[in-house]
């Protein structure tokens, strides 16, 4: 509570007092700490005080949301950026999610992107990831036409990580018309406004280095590295700029 207006050196003598309450709670990340921390979400009342007893109502004040660490008061739409455990979470699926659409666009068969995906999964935090779940996920998906498909051949066919064939609905790939489309708008566009430019072409070029392990571009890969600009809200003409120079020697 506090009070403003005519006072005393001992006392309020008149002012306006805000009575807050308590409405729920929660973890956010705390702009003033710098940090994730616990807070109160609040709604408050306004009176007319006179020496210390409350007159008039003047109308509601809030909602807030209060820091319990540092008693810092914000707006309720503090809650909208994640903590930082939430963060890493989803740039942690974030990449995993475009690791799986370059495979399934590309295939598995080459063992050097296999190493390529399993090392930007690891980095990312799937400190367990191995080449085998990254292909048993990837057969899995390829079975479940719902989801991500695999990598389509001319004849409509689905190229298994041993080079198998499984019958496919389709002719060729197209991952702007496909769930594999939803599946990474679903994970990287929540991620992209938390993320610094530089963050988000890092995610973009990660992709790039795994579907261009085994060689030049796939038009299948192309595409859903193309996808990937969108959902991390990257230009088309920044897209293809950052493409071309993954492919140039570092």
């Amino acid at each position: 509570m506090h009070a403003q207006g005519r006072h005393s050196p001992d006392r309020c003598v008149v002012g306006v007092r805000t009575v807050w309450r308590t409405v729920g709670d929660g973890e956010f990340f705390c702009p003033g700490c710098g940090g994730d921390r616990n807070y109160h979400r609040r709604t408050g009342r306004r009176r007319l005080v006179a020496f210390g007893v409350p007159l008039l109502p003047r109308g509601p004040v809030g909602p807030v949301v209060e820091c319990t660490a540092c008693r810092g008061r914000f707006a309720p739409d503090v809650l909208d950026h994640p903590t930082t455990t939430r963060f890493s979470a989803m740039l942690r699926d974030a990449v995993h999610t475009v690791a799986l659409a370059v495979l399934a666009a590309g295939g598995t068969e080459a063992r050097t992107v296999r190493r390529a995906a399993v090392g930007a999964v690891r980095a990312a935090g799937f400190a367990d990831c191995s080449e085998e779940q990254l292909v048993t996920l990837i057969e899995a998906l390829a079975a479940d036409t719902g989801r991500l498909p695999g990598r389509y051949g001319g004849n409509g066919t689905v190229s298994g990580p041993s080079g198998a064939s499984g019958s496919a609905g389709r002719d060729g790939f197209d991952p702007c018309g496909t769930a594999l489309a939803i599946e990474l708008h679903e994970a990287l566009e929540p991620l992209a406004p938390h993320l610094a430019p530089a963050g988000r072409e890092s995610i973009l070029l990660q992709g790039a280095r795994i579907a261009l392990a085994d060689g030049p571009y796939r038009p299948a890969e192309r595409e859903v590295l193309a996808t990937v600009g969108r959902a991390l809200l990257i230009c088309p003409e920044d897209t293809d700029r950052l493409l071309a120079a993954a492919r140039m020697p570092s």
